[in-house]
């Protein structure tokens, strides 16, 4: 199969659009199964796991494909639940056409407004199906009316029903200008010539699709502008123009369920859609492009990988350069290890059939490569070039590790990270300050499905607990104290006394008044904030040899802060006299009487408890909008502002981290799956005095 006559397709759309159904219908229709799964048997070829039988969603992409006409049709189907992005972006990564299914019923999803923000972002050229049709409430005008005012006028519908509910069977088709009439069964339609009583507003259609062709080359603008029209040849080369720029997002219509309209959408994509040889060149690290060259210098790129009971690690990849071989060894450009693909399969799903070789643009699976990973590039020997990245969006909830079997804690642990290495939209985080394993995910489905995943796999068990929360300890006022620390149990003993001064501190702030400075030290530390200290030892009270046990005695106890046990910051230390024995002072008491003294201070300096704080973006339908409202009253949060984003609403607010536990859940509880939302960290707040005084409570029980 030749880069010229392949196309990869991504299905995209909100959950419940007819994805996987429209595949199963493209598969059937193609030849390449003898009859049509569903979804309510867990019969179909893409979700084909355990899991997503018993749920009834897509929650991992798949990969299939099918013959048409002159082309190999790669197809990858996605879940249409927002927890599972990583699964979209990686596939998008490697697509070239994204087809995004409406479903005519509920119209423009907020699902799919997410997805649109990877098309632009990937430059990935578009076509819509408007999909549903047969629904009794199905609205096909009201859909493509949405998706005009959203995604602008660049949305060219191709084909409308006559009808729909009941009664669909019948597609006019503008670029073709025929009717398409469906009996019962669905399957290869009747073309009949359009009524009279339609060719008006078809011819009307079909027109604005001559446009669109001749707009987008010269050429057959002239010819457009001499003759009026385009013949059919010259039509499809205007259009794969116009689609690979993405000056075109032709619509279609169909009805998955009833196998009515995928095969003119799949004669669609292996006449108009551009093959991966018609794409701009993939960008690499350090911004050079690689053209798509069957006869390059061989260049693989790993979107995916997952690991199967009984298989091991499977990984899904694409050539993006040259032609790759069973049994070609290649070198893993992050790691330099050597991998040999001793078998390379094409899929359906779950079942792989191998294959001698696979060109450029081709998608491909192969088993058990031992230290190559998502996102990493293979390279035959002496060619060390990498393909960009994929940016995975970044966690927007957290899950905290309950108690866990003595004996299986280190198993669970090896668990997590094989599949983080799978998952990178998914971060484990062991943390020492907090003493709690933190799972960072998109959403409770996600961390569900990895719980899942590990029980089931692993055979371990866990459950999910509340994550404490990070937070950071300051003053607010300056306070001298000092401590003495005196030990006599035989022998030499332990003698020092520091007097030191605590003042919160702020970049720029003046020096210490009435201190002579003698030496200072700023420690930035990773968790934010900074200590400054200042030596201010006069007439040699304290040597100055001690200054490092001084300092390690005060980080100790700004790593475990006096209120809470968190890591305190932004502090300013003073350390301006003290006495010292001549025997039995050391390295250990100066240490320990600079921890004490610290404490003393800090407690009496109005200690103040600071909590993370995030920006929180969610998108949701107006109606919508009075829930979410109310719901992010009762989780403190501070609204920034409200906006319209196409015909859905932005809510913007600042909302402390710890009254975002288990939002993902009420956020699609209260709208019904209509919303989306993103965070990021913002910044440290104090709180209110209950709340601190509540906190400290909880922490010291």
């Amino acid at each position: 199969m030749k880069t010229e006559h392949i196309r990869n397709v991504v299905l995209l759309g909100h959950s419940g659009s007819g994805k996987t159904t429209f595949v199963e219908t493209m598969l059937f229709e193609s030849g390449a199964i003898p009859r049509r799964g569903n979804l309510e048997d867990g019969s179909t070829i893409s979700d084909y796991t355990n899991i997503e039988k018993e749920k009834g969603n897509s929650l991992f992409s798949s990969l299939m494909h099918v013959h048409w006409k002159d082309s190999k049709i790669n197809i990858v189907d996605t879940p249409g639940l927002d927890d599972f992005v990583g699964e979209v972006v990686s596939s998008m990564k490697v697509a070239d056409t994204g087809v995004v299914m409406l479903n005519a019923k509920g119209g423009v999803e907020v699902g799919t407004e997410l997805i649109w923000e990877y098309i632009e972002k990937f430059k990935t050229p578009a076509l819509f199906v408007v999909n549903h049709l047969d629904n009794e409430k199905a609205d096909y005008q009201s859909t493509l009316d949405q998706a005009r005012a959203r995604f602008g006028s660049r949305v060219v519908p191709v084909q409308y029903p006559l009808s729909t509910g009941s009664s669909f069977n019948t597609i006019v088709d503008a670029l073709r200008m025929v009717m398409y009439q469906f009996d019962d069964s669905g399957g290869k339609p009747e073309k009949l010539p359009i009524p009279e009583s339609e060719i008006g507003k078809a011819q009307a259609m079909h027109n604005a699709l001559v446009e669109v062709a001749a707009e987008n080359e010269e050429g057959l603008m002239e010819r457009f502008f001499d003759e009026g029209t385009l013949n059919e040849e010259e039509l499809a080369k205007g259009l794969t123009i116009a689609l690979a720029n993405q000056e075109f997002y032709p619509v279609f219509c169909c009805s998955a369920e009833q196998n009515k309209g995928s095969g003119r959408i799949m004669g669609f994509i292996n006449d108009i859609c551009p093959s991966p040889a018609d794409r701009q060149s993939a960008r690499l690290e350090g911004g050079e492009d690689l053209p798509t060259d069957a006869s390059g210098d061989t260049t693989v790129f790993i979107y995916k990988t997952l690991s199967e009971p009984q298989v091991g690690m499977v990984s899904y990849f694409k050539v993006y350069s040259g032609t790759l071989h069973s049994g070609d060894e290649l070198v893993n450009v992050e790691n330099g290890i050597t991998e040999r693909f001793n078998q390379i399969f094409v899929a359906e799903g779950k079942q792989r059939t191998h294959a001698n070789l696979l060109v450029a643009g081709d998608l491909g699976v192969t088993v058990k490569l031992k230290n190559s990973h998502t996102n990493q590039t293979l390279n035959q020997k002496g060619v060390t070039r990498s393909i960009e990245q994929i940016d995975f969006p970044k966690p927007r909830i957290r899950g905290a590790i309950g108690e866990v079997a003595k004996g299986d804690i280190e198993k669970l642990i090896k668990s997590l990270h094989q599949i983080e290495e799978e998952d990178p939209t998914l971060v484990i985080e062991q943390s020492a300050s907090l003493n709690q394993t933190i799972l960072h995910g998109q959403g409770q489905l996600h961390l569900d499905l990895i719980k899942y995943r590990i029980e089931k796999v692993n055979n371990l068990k866990y459950d999910y607990v509340r994550p404490r929360i990070p937070y950071r300890e300051t003053i607010t006022k300056t306070v001298n104290a000092h401590y003495r620390h005196k030990k006599q149990s035989g022998g030499a003993g332990q003698f020092a006394e520091v007097h030191l001064r605590v003042e919160p501190y702020v970049e720029g702030m003046a020096e210490p008044s009435g201190l002579s400075v003698r030496k200072t030290e700023v420690d930035d530390f990773a968790w934010g904030g900074s200590l400054v200290l200042k030596w201010c030892i006069v007439g040699g009270s304290i040597d100055a040899k001690y200054l490092n046990a001084i300092k390690k005695g005060i980080l100790q106890q700004m790593e475990d802060g006096p209120l809470t046990g968190s890591y305190c910051q932004n502090i300013r230390v003073s350390i301006y006299d003290g006495k010292m024995h001549a025997v039995d002072s050391n390295d250990m008491a100066f240490m320990i009487a600079a921890g004490q003294a610290f404490k003393e201070a800090f407690e009496q300096a109005s200690p103040q408890l600071l909590e993370p704080i995030f920006e929180l973006e969610v998108l949701c339908a107006g109606t919508a909008m009075g829930d979410v409202m109310s719901d992010l009253q009762t989780r403190r949060a501070m609204i920034m502002g409200m906006d319209s984003d196409g015909h859905y609403q932005k809510i913007v607010a600042k909302v402390p981290l710890v009254e975002l536990y288990k939002y993902s859940s009420t956020l699609r509880s209260i709208t019904q799956g209509r919303a989306k939302f993103s965070r990021k960290f913002l910044e440290y707040a104090s709180m209110t005095p209950d709340i601190q005084q509540r906190v400290i409570a909880m922490a010291k029980e």
